[in-house]
């Protein structure tokens, strides 16, 4: 496996009608997310610990949640705010 994210449920669930560009700025941090987790957990399939909690992130015009699921390899976006 290797180390991505994704929306959760599903875009249109998480994102709505969020503008594109607020949109494009929330998929480029969550890029930077997995990029951080691929280099702390090298191989995250063979993880037994517990996950960490909940994370914020905040980007420009607003902030979104997230979930790392470690054993996954996996940043699930599950809430998009708009400021």
């Amino acid at each position: 496996m290797t180390w991505s994210w994704e929306y959760l449920p599903d875009e249109q669930y998480v994102a709505g009608d969020a503008p594109p560009a607020f949109v494009a700025e929330v998929e480029k941090t969550a890029d930077e997310l997995v990029r951080a987790a691929s280099a702390r957990w090298l191989d995250g399939t063979l993880y037994r610990g517990e996950n960490p909690k909940s994370g914020t992130a905040y980007v420009p015009g607003g902030m979104f949640e997230y979930l790392t699921v470690i054993r996954h390899e996996q940043i699930y976006i599950v809430r998009i705010t708009c400021f």
